[in-house]
């Protein structure tokens, strides 16, 4: 990654332009064209170095619960399980663990029923049930790599 780079994944990790072409505001402020801009996150997209570009909002403000899940998955069903959990839009990210529930997850809703229901027919759909850990106080860590001084 070359400067460029680096001041791209500054801007786009907490600062991201909320307007109508934000690769255009990002190319103003670090002095590149938005066609620049753009090739720049598409090459750091394909090299894995960024993963996903969305947006995050506080769901309980919402009124949206969420819960943490576990499952214990056989090593064999591991792909076929996270495919199908992925099928759901309320899954916000997941992981792989060392331990025997080896395959945790987030899951939100408009509210806890649904949620459970969603866990529900996952469980029907692969016969593996998941443990459901809806957070009992919440702790939020805001998290920023700084790429300019890395």
């Amino acid at each position: 990654m070359d400067s460029y780079d680096r001041k791209i994944l500054d801007i786009i990790q907490s600062s991201y332009p909320i307007c109508a072409r934000p690769y255009a505001e990002v190319g103003r402020q670090i002095g590149l064209t938005e066609a620049e801009v753009l090739a720049r996150v598409r090459a750091l997209k394909e090299r894995g170095i960024v993963r996903r570009i969305g947006a995050n909002f506080n769901s309980q403000t919402l009124g949206w619960q969420s819960t943490l899940c576990a499952a214990r998955v056989p090593e064999d069903r591991i792909k076929a399980f996270v495919a199908e959990v992925n099928r759901y839009p309320g899954v916000t990210h997941n992981y792989l663990r060392q331990h025997s529930y080896n395959v945790w997850f987030t899951f939100i809703g408009p509210d806890m029923a649904a949620v459970r229901e969603n866990l529900a027919a996952i469980t029907a759909a692969t016969g593996i049930k998941i443990l459901n850990l809806p957070a009992e106080k919440l702790f939020k860590i805001k998290v920023d790599f700084a790429m300019e001084d890395a």
